[in-house]
C-alpha cells in the first residue's frame, strides 16, 4: 500500500487541484438503464420533476455550519488527476475502485458534517464495541474519507497506532503523530498480515462495497484473536408507519430508494445495507462471534416526539443537504442519463418534501460488531 508521507505535499481542497479534472465529454456513454427499464423498475422520469417547488428554502441551519477548514495531503501530483461528470470531482484510478461520491470542496464538507452525525447516532460515541483501551495497539479506519473518525480515534487512543485508508486522498496533512492515512482499495485482497488488528472500523460504506462476505474474511483475517470489527451501514428506503410516504406514490421521497436500488444493480454495489443484512451475514459467515446490533431509526427531519431520535433526523438531513446534488448526481447520470438541471429539479422536490411536516418518514441504519474468537 503506498502512504502519503513519501509523496510531495498537495492540497485537496484548493480550486487549482480541482481543475486537474480530466475534461468531459461532450456527450455522456448511454445510460445503464434506458427508459423502459426504468419504467419498469418503477423509476419516473426527469420530466416528472421540472416543476420546480418555488419554497425550495434551505432554512434548516445548514448554511450556518462553516466549511472546514482547508486540508493537505501528502501525495503525488498525478494522483489529483480526477475524473470529473457534471463539473464535479471524482477520484481517479485505484485498483479496480470506483467511488459515486465525489471528492470536491463542497462534498468535503458534507462528509465532515457526517462525521459528527454518525457519532451523534451512537451516542457521541465513536464506537460501541466493548474494546479493552489497554489493549488496544493497532487499528484500521477502512473508507476513512476526510479522516475524521480516524483523527478523533487517534486523539482518543494516543498510544495506538492508527490507520485510515481510502481511494482517494481528501485527508488533511496536520494529523496527530499516532495516525497515518494510505492510500487502498479496500475491495482488493489486504495486504496486511493475519492477526494484525485489535480494531477494524468500517463505516457507512454502503455503495462501496462490492461483496461484504470477502470484506468480512479479509478483517477477520486481519483481526487478531479477541479483536473486534465494527460496521455502520443504513437502508436506502424512506418509509413511514402512518402513510405519509408509501413506495408506490409519485413522491420524491419514495422514488428515492427506487433509484438508488437499481444504481447498486448496474454498479454491482448494494445501496441497502440494512434491509439486506449484509453486516450479521457477513460476520457470521467470517467467523465473528458475540456479534451485536444496534438499530437506529433515523426521521426525515425533526418531526419523531423522541428527542434523541429527532436529534439524529436533523443531523442526517443537514449532512445530506450540504450537497444533495453531490450524492445524487453521478448516479442519476450514469443510471438514469439525467442532465445537472433535471438532477437539480428532482434536488428540490426532495427538499421541499423532507422539510414537510406532514411527512413522517424514516430510514433505518445499524451498528454491528463482532469479536473474532480467542
Amino acid at each position: 500500500m503506498a502512504s502519503p508521507s513519501d509523496a510531495k505535499a498537495t492540497s485537496p481542497r484548493s480550486p487549482k487541484n480541482e481543475k486537474t479534472a480530466s475534461p468531459e465529454p461532450a456527450s455522456g456513454p448511454a445510460p445503464l438503464l434506458d427508459a423502459e427499464a426504468a419504467t419498469a423498475a418503477g423509476i419516473l422520469p426527469a420530466s416528472h420533476w421540472a416543476d420546480v417547488p418555488e419554497d425550495d428554502n434551505d432554512d434548516d441551519g445548514a448554511s450556518t455550519i462553516g466549511s472546514i477548514a482547508s486540508s493537505t495531503a501528502s501525495l503525488t501530483s498525478t494522483i489529483f488527476q480526477y475524473r470529473e461528470h457534471h463539473g464535479r470531482t471524482y477520484h481517479g484510478d485505484i485498483g479496480n475502485a470506483e467511488g459515486w461520491e465525489p471528492n470536491d470542496n463542497r462534498h468535503l464538507d458534507s462528509m465532515d458534517i457526517a462525521h459528527h452525525c454518525f457519532t451523534i447516532c451512537t451516542g457521541g460515541k465513536l464506537f460501541l464495541s466493548p474494546l479493552d483501551k489497554k489493549k488496544v495497539q493497532k487499528v484500521v479506519d477502512i473508507g476513512t474519507g476526510t479522516g475524521m473518525w480516524a483523527i478523533d480515534f487517534a486523539d482518543e487512543f494516543p498510544h495506538a497506532e492508527v490507520i485510515g485508508t481510502d481511494i482517494t486522498p481528501i485527508q488533511p496533512k496536520w494529523v496527530p503523530p499516532n495516525l497515518k492515512f494510505e492510500l487502498d482499495d479496500c475491495n482488493q485482497e489486504w495486504t496486511w498480515p493475519e492477526n494484525t488488528f485489535d480494531f477494524i472500523n468500517m463505516r457507512m460504506l454502503v455503495g462501496v462495497i462490492q461483496d461484504w462476505y470477502a470484506i468480512f474474511r479479509e478483517a477477520y483475517r486481519c483481526c487478531k484473536p479477541g479483536a473486534y470489527v465494527e460496521s455502520m451501514g443504513s437502508s436506502c428506503h424512506f418509509i413511514s408507519d402512518d402513510g405519509s410516504i408509501t413506495p408506490d406514490s409519485a413522491s420524491a421521497l419514495a422514488q428515492w430508494g427506487k433509484i438508488w436500488i437499481e444504481g447498486g444493480k448496474a454498479f454491482g454495489r448494494t445501496f441497502d445495507v440494512y434491509s439486506e443484512d449484509v453486516q450479521r451475514k457477513g460476520m457470521e459467515e467470517a467467523g465473528f462471534v458475540d456479534i451485536e446490533f444496534k438499530d437506529m431509526v433515523i426521521p426525515v427531519g425533526v418531526w419523531h416526539p423522541d428527542k434523541d431520535a429527532a436529534e439524529r433526523g436533523w443531523w442526517w438531513k443537514v449532512t445530506l443537504e450540504a450537497d444533495l446534488e453531490g450524492y445524487l448526481n453521478y448516479i442519476c447520470q450514469s443510471l438514469l442519463g439525467w442532465k445537472p438541471e433535471e438532477t437539480n429539479a428532482y434536488c428540490a422536490h426532495v427538499r421541499k418534501e423532507w422539510n414537510d411536516p406532514k411527512n413522517h418518514g424514516y430510514v433505518m441504519a445499524r451498528v454491528a460488531w463482532g469479536r473474532k474468537p480467542e
